[in-house]
């Protein structure tokens, strides 16, 4: 009925921008049975892409009417790295899995904490697992309602291992990175994979009959609040329920 789809629609867009993941469409399968509703995908994506970019850039971004030279570093670091995640995301899912353009693009928007899904990720082989675990991991960016390590994080750390690889001064677009970005960034990242490692070796504990794929995928989406599961979630033990949620 029309009231039934003004509600889903608020509902579905609510938890797109806010990269919650939750969905009333039915049947429990996400958004699998819309796999091939190019409507539905992409203004999806756009809201969960606005959502993770964070709301000063957003508001730059309106400020500025979309002028690059205007936005300031924050926002040209958040925008390239975000843009080239999407992009390296897609074509390594296109290349790994047996899905469409459209889905590719999907999934590597939506992994980074959205945690919607146009496919069983269970069938996903352990090459496009992979890399959805990297995609979960880093995450959103600064400022945003998504989870991770976040963009800027990221860039930091590979102009630190730039600088150090090449010995020459890192820059963010012609600014000086300050010298203790790079330290932060690294105690970021270590503490981060501590904590998916440790959640997985305890999980891995608790579920022995589990794959260390499955348990591996389900901690990095646990911490970067992202919510896709392989399909392990509904038979796991009190125990590990209250370890993901923790």
């Amino acid at each position: 009925s029309l009231f039934r789809a003004i509600g889903v629609s608020l509902f579905h867009s609510v938890a797109s921008f806010n990269n919650a993941g939750f969905d009333i469409f039915g049947g429990g399968q996400s958004m699998v049975p819309y796999t091939d509703n190019i409507y539905l995908n992409i203004i999806t994506c756009v809201l969960i892409f606005f959502g993770g970019i964070g709301f000063l850039v957003i508001r730059e971004l309106w400020e500025t009417r979309l002028r690059w030279k205007k936005l300031s570093m924050h926002a040209k670091v958040v925008l390239s790295v975000s843009g080239l995640l999407i992009l390296v995301g897609t074509l390594l899912l296109k290349a790994t899995e047996n899905v469409t353009w459209l889905g590719a693009l999907f999934q590597s928007v939506s992994a980074r904490t959205a945690g919607f899904s146009t496919y069983a990720l269970g069938s996903f082989t352990d090459a496009g697992l992979l890399v959805l675990v990297a995609l979960m991991f880093i995450g959103a960016s600064p400022g945003s309602t998504g989870g991770g390590i976040k963009t800027s994080t990221l860039y930091v750390l590979a102009q630190g291992v730039r600088k150090a690889a090449t010995n020459r001064d890192s820059r963010m677009f012609r600014y000086s990175i300050p010298q203790g970005a790079f330290h932060k960034a690294a105690v970021i990242t270590l503490l981060a994979a501590a904590v998916v490692a440790g959640g997985s070796y305890l999980m891995a504990l608790l579920e022995p009959q589990l794959a260390l794929r499955d348990i591996l995928f389900e901690m990095t989406s646990a911490f970067g609040t992202v919510g896709l599961s392989t399909g392990i979630t509904p038979g796991l033990r009190p125990a590990s329920k209250l370890q993901s949620i923790l």
